[in-house]
């Protein structure tokens, strides 16, 4: 039985558009069982008929090398050009041939009864190959690992599930007790992360072989077959460096000294991780936009539990210097699968230091969040807003933690477990 992710009825509902749909996100979060999913659903619902190819196998490829191959492997599978109902074809890591794009436009221009479903495990390849051939034909859907609530979903824990969409219930200062049970799950949840494989399973060794088993995957098709790199053993410094050194500013000479590389080449490499859906880079957030472009960023995982592979770190929070960064990580990570684009979302530091974690900009107002790894809050915690406040006093200010729900005068505290459902509420 298919476990349903939310985005599953999103791409659902595309199956009435005519549009190609791309699902774009990591190796091993879902996009093949994405595909099934809907493919089930429709021979269920609709007796629909379609094929089904994955183009990690040559031949597959083979199969849709050209307009004339596709047509034909698709007549063979039951499609008829005359026929009013749809055909739907599914193609499972299209990034990897350099022409599918072209041969992709060429059937959704002559053939509107055929519907394309396809996935890529590399954005920076699909942008350039789609930008084009693509433009104006094309729904982009992003799936990354499970965020929270997917996680518990995956586990089993109904119970708890139910909890997470009740804590916009809570109202109060000292909320810890309440949700411990929902603060035992996300432990778990941020120490091992959400790829839904190591998810499914409880016992510590077993989590950390799949996520060995997913991560050599990645290295070996994305960095070395796909991307071609041959410094394997640099780049792996590199991913350690920033997994070391996670939701922190990063330099790129340090980096560069650590892991043997040019300066260049290490930036090259850090967009190549982006593009592979590894990190997010968040800048420092100026109204002159050209200071972004120049100014240290932090770097973040997409998915803590990778970060904690790449260190070889699972221990819980007890024993984790650097959980405050890792519950930071959490809320980054969150925003990010709730919808907003890795790129929008900034920091914003003053002369002094004073800084906000995150600065999402809205159509209307800027939306302020602060991290706080505390099950108690004192008034300090909210000195970071003041400051801000002077220069921006019309933003949305939220201060995420562990133990309080409640509004202050212009600070509305908010527990983790529902985080980026309740911000992106307010984000516009």
């Amino acid at each position: 039985m298919i476990k349903e992710r939310k985005v599953f009825k999103k791409l659902l509902v595309e199956t009435g558009n005519d549009k190609v749909s791309v699902v774009l996100g990591p190796r091993q979060t879902g996009k093949t069982t994405a595909l099934k999913f809907i493919h089930e659903a429709l021979i269920g619902r609709d007796k629909a008929s379609g094929i089904f190819l994955d183009l990690d196998i040559y031949s597959n490829f083979e199969k849709v090398s050209s307009y004339e191959n596709a047509l034909a492997t698709f007549k063979l599978a039951g499609y008829n050009p005359q026929s009013p109902k749809r055909f739907y074809v599914f193609l499972d890591e299209f990034q990897r041939f350099n022409d599918l794009s072209i041969i992709i436009k060429n059937i959704y221009d002559h053939h509107k009864n055929i519907k394309i479903y396809a996935t890529g495990s590399s954005s920076l390849a699909i942008k350039h190959k789609i930008q084009e051939s693509l433009a104006g034909r094309k729904i982009i859907t992003h799936l990354y690992p499970l965020d929270f609530e997917e996680f518990l979903h995956f586990k089993g824990r109904k119970e708890l599930v139910t909890q997470v969409k009740n804590t916009s219930l809570l109202n109060g200062d000292n909320l810890f007790r309440a949700t411990r049970e929902l603060y035992a799950g996300l432990e778990e949840f941020i120490i091992f992360g959400g790829y839904p494989e190591a998810a499914l399973v409880d016992k510590k060794q077993t989590k950390i072989e799949i996520l060995k088993s997913i991560f050599d995957l990645y290295v070996k098709k994305e960095l070395v077959e796909y991307l071609k790199l041959d410094k394997i053993l640099e780049v792996k410094k590199l991913i350690q460096y920033l997994a070391v050194n996670n939701a922190q500013k990063i330099k790129y000479q340090n980096i560069a000294q650590i892991a043997g590389l040019s300066q260049k080449t290490v930036k090259i490499y850090i967009e190549l991780l982006k593009e592979t859906f590894l990190i997010a880079e968040v800048k420092p957030f100026f109204t002159n936009k050209n200071k972004e472009l120049v100014k240290i960023p932090k770097v973040y995982f997409l998915d803590s539990g990778v970060a904690n592979f790449f260190i070889n770190n699972f221990n819980g929070f007890e024993l984790r210097k650097d959980a405050p960064f890792l519950f930071e990580n959490y809320v980054l990570s969150e925003l990010i699968k709730g919808g907003i684009e890795p790129d929008t979302i900034k920091f914003w530091q003053d002369k002094n230091q004073t800084e906000v974690d995150f600065l999402l900009e809205g159509s209307k107002k800027l939306t302020a969040i602060e991290v706080k790894f505390k099950q108690s809050l004192a008034s300090d915690d909210l000195s970071a807003f003041k400051i801000f406040g002077r220069g921006y006093s019309g933003a949305r200010c939220f201060l995420v933690n562990l133990s309080c729900q409640k509004a202050f005068k212009k600070v509305k505290a908010l527990l983790p477990y529902k985080v980026a459902h309740t911000i992106l509420s307010f984000h516009a």
